[in-house]
């Protein structure tokens, strides 16, 4: 596999950003590609994200240049490797746009959590179905990372899901700094999963906690919540063992105890008396634990797999019920062995 052409990152996020410092850190000379000549400026010339990262400074080997124009259409013709750091819910729009546009032989790596609402599938599918010709160059990066810490060089591991072992070990040597170190794991289901999950029971934690239930709490939710992300997964197809790695019980861990996490955060925010249209009214950037919830119910209802976590907070985020009596639901469930 050639990964001597261009290394892209498409989306100016905050996600985006901190993948394209890295890959510059990597010697990599990358592009990001973003909405517009405002924030590519600041990028290329300031070496800042204002809007996503604001006073972070930026490797400054990251060219930046507007999505849509006639240089970023010669940047992805030449792409050795695409990032797809998107919202999941827009990944669909994003990857038929790049139809035609792409080398044949470029590699894509998905950084999206999440699972589309409307099809009930994951990013990989939705490759299958728009961009059939790279399914079999396509990988999923996930893993806890926060964007800031990234930014800030601070030490970071991750995984990288890639059906072809050879390609996901080549994948992890482009990814791998001196302080971000990349794993493989060829259960690309089982990565995708886990990353999209999480934020559901991160919310939930960050429930527990905006209503002051305490560690006790926050801790079983954690658990119970591991527990169910794998009951589903194995249904879909995933291996059990891949949700105890890092795209499953240390990106748990990371967005249910860290107040870097949006999806804790809109947790938080309710628990403590705030109205969903009101906190997602004053975010700058997307939670996307809030959609996955509405997907996950379906599919695990779809599957008839028990998923008591995300059943409450799906009935939080859009059945009505208070954050107080959606715990209660969970406390008075009846007992049962491990």
């Amino acid at each position: 596999m050639n990964f001597q052409g261009k290394a892209v990152v498409l989306g100016g996020g905050s996600w985006g950003t901190a993948l394209a410092h890295l890959l510059a850190h990597a010697g990599k000379e990358p592009v990001l590609l973003v909405r517009d000549a405002v924030q590519a400026e600041a990028i290329s010339l300031r070496q800042e994200n204002p809007r996503y990262l604001p006073g972070e400074a930026l490797h400054p080997g990251i060219r930046a240049v507007v999505s849509g124009s006639d240089d970023a259409l010669s940047v992805l013709a030449k792409a050795s490797l695409l990032v797809l750091s998107v919202p999941c819910q827009v990944m669909r729009e994003a990857l038929r746009t790049l139809r035609g546009r792409l080398h044949p032989d470029c590699i894509l790596v998905n950084t999206a959590k999440g699972i589309e609402v409307s099809e009930l599938v994951t990013v990989e599918q939705m490759v299958r179905e728009e961009l059939p010709d790279f399914l079999n160059r396509y990988a999923v990066l996930s893993g806890p990372s926060f964007a800031l810490e990234v930014v800030r060089c601070k030490p970071t591991a991750v995984v990288l899901g890639c059906r072809d072992e050879m390609q996901g070990a080549a994948l992890r040597n482009i990814f791998s700094t001196s302080w971000f170190r990349a794993y493989s794991s060829t259960d690309v289901t089982g990565v995708e999963l886990g990353g999209a999950i999480k934020n559901i029971i991160a919310i939930a934690a960050g429930l527990s906690d905006g209503l002051g239930f305490g560690l006790n709490a926050r801790a079983a939710l954690v658990t119970r919540g591991l527990a169910e992300t794998s009951r589903l997964g194995v249904a879909l197809g995933a291996r059990a063992a891949t949700f105890m790695g890092l795209s499953g019980l240390g990106d748990l861990l990371l967005t249910c105890s860290g107040d870097l996490s949006r999806n804790r955060q809109v947790g938080l925010r309710l628990g403590r008396g705030e109205k969903l249209q009101e906190i997602a009214g004053s975010l700058h950037m997307v939670a996307e634990g809030v959609k996955t919830t509405d997907a996950v119910h379906r599919l695990s209802c779809a599957h008839s797999v028990e998923m008591p976590v995300t059943a409450a907070m799906y009935s939080v985020l859009y059945g009505g019920l208070s954050p107080r009596e959606a715990v209660q639901t969970l406390m008075g469930r009846a007992l049962r062995e491990e």
